[in-house]
């Protein structure tokens, strides 16, 4: 029985949707703010690398963690630990003002950029307790039967702070000041710490007699290996993601370079082509009951894949936004289908270290993404022009997702069909 109040979920969702604003804001800012500090592609891929590091690093650990302790304290522990980061930011950003200008390779401003990549470091971390705490929460605030339809509205809102109003938002306070989008994002980490505190019930899973994080960490890799959809899906989206970001980084040195876009107009096409997102969020439930998940991840996927081709053939802004919203729409439907799948068949007991073990491998491979990004720039203007080298991630990612694509087309769907509705039992170590 579910005693959760809707207010408890409305809490919820809104304090998800605070720290996406954040997110949101992020996203242009940490980027953004390198391309200041340097031109050189694989400098400024470092960045992000450091916020997407940590889930190879924390990603097991994180694991363990939320299925020992209350998952609320947890959350609300790490909100405030990314708010701290953020206010350190601010004054180093604040107190090296005015910025030197931006060398094409290395740093004129070392110190900085060293407490930058530090700071985003410290934000990864928390964000990764702060994510998998927050998905293993959803499932104790909404019936089983309802997680496709919590997780797209869920998703809708994160994407409204997220890609909506969050980069449009960084562009224009980072136009207006540097470090006035990390005093802001330091406030909404705050709120959001606050909308947690005030959260009734408990959300500590059930206490295990005896603690030893080897047996189980076991467990949680056990569940995963006899679990072949899971695997599958794991898989999948590492592979995704890994080209997702290779596209990611190269779209902000992209359209600054080629389409000659400032910060605010790359804000507002983020902005913009967060819409499709929204739309998929809302949409997920519905597209999930008439087609199915199988067939439903395995159009998300290739829609992607067409997605990623067509982004170095837009003419400008607008169709560019356009491309990126279809590709938005897809992968919340994508995401609403795999993590609706993990909430439902996880046993609440090992779904922190199953889900952090699944993102380990999901969003592990994000950093080499971006890192292979930055490299296929460099090296590719050794032969062609820096134009044509900005549009090689985009190609390649193309590529490989199609690849992925056929590869997993009659995989997804035979899992999907195969798939048992109930939990599987906790496997033990002996």
């Amino acid at each position: 029985m579910h005693t959760i109040q809707p207010t408890q979920l409305q809490r919820f969702i809104l304090a998800s949707g605070m720290t996406n604003l954040a997110d949101g804001i992020a996203v242009v800012v940490w980027a953004w703010i390198a391309t200041l500090l340097t031109r050189d592609p694989f400098l400024v891929s470092l960045m992000p690398v450091a916020l997407r590091l940590p889930w190879i690093l924390f990603a097991l650990p994180a694991g363990i963690i939320t299925d020992r302790v209350d998952r609320k304290r947890l959350i609300l522990a790490m909100d405030l630990f990314r708010g701290l980061a953020f206010a350190v930011a601010t004054g180093a950003v604040a107190l090296s003002l005015p910025l030197a200008d931006p060398p094409v390779d290395g740093t004129a401003m070392p110190g900085l950029f060293a407490t930058l990549i530090a700071c985003a470091l410290i934000v990864g971390i928390a964000e990764v307790f702060r994510d998998n705490a927050a998905q293993t929460m959803l499932p104790a605030l909404v019936p089983h039967d309802r997680l496709e339809t919590a997780n797209g509205r869920l998703w809708s809102v994160e994407l409204v702070g997220n890609a909506l109003l969050g980069p449009a938002v960084g562009a224009f306070l980072i136009s207006a000041a540097v470090w006035l989008p990390f005093a802001i994002n330091t406030a909404a980490f705050a709120l959001a710490a606050l909308l947690v505190l005030g959260m009734q019930g408990a959300f500590r899973p059930k206490s295990r007699d005896t603690r030893n994080w080897r047996e189980e960490l076991g467990e949680g890799l056990s569940y995963l290996r006899n679990a072949p959809l899971l695997r599958l899906l794991a898989v999948v989206t590492g592979f995704w993601n890994l080209f997702d970001q290779m596209v990611v980084i190269a779209l902000v040195l992209y359209v600054q370079e080629v389409l000659g876009l400032g910060a605010q107009a790359y804000g507002l096409m983020l902005a913009s082509a967060a819409l499709g997102g929204i739309a998929g969020g809302f949409c997920a439930d519905a597209i999930v009951r008439t087609f199915g998940p199988g067939n439903t991840a395995r159009w998300a996927q290739l829609f992607s894949a067409i997605a990623f081709m067509a982004i170095p053939f837009a003419p400008n802004a607008v169709s560019l936004a356009i491309i990126l919203a279809t590709f938005q729409f897809a992968g919340l439907v994508w995401n609403t289908v795999s993590v609706s799948y993990r909430q439902r068949t996880i046993p609440d007991a090992l779904l922190g270290r199953v889900n952090s073990t699944y993102r380990l491998l999901a969003w592990g491979m994000m950093p080499i993404g971006l890192l292979l990004s930055g490299a296929l720039v460099s090296l590719s203007e050794i032969v062609v022009s820096r134009e044509i080298a900005l549009s090689i991630p985009f190609i390649i990612a193309a590529i490989g997702v199609s690849i992925l694509s056929l590869a997993t087309w009659r995989p997804l769907g035979r899992g999907f069909r195969n798939a048992v509705p109930t939990k599987q039992e906790i496997p033990r170590n002996r």
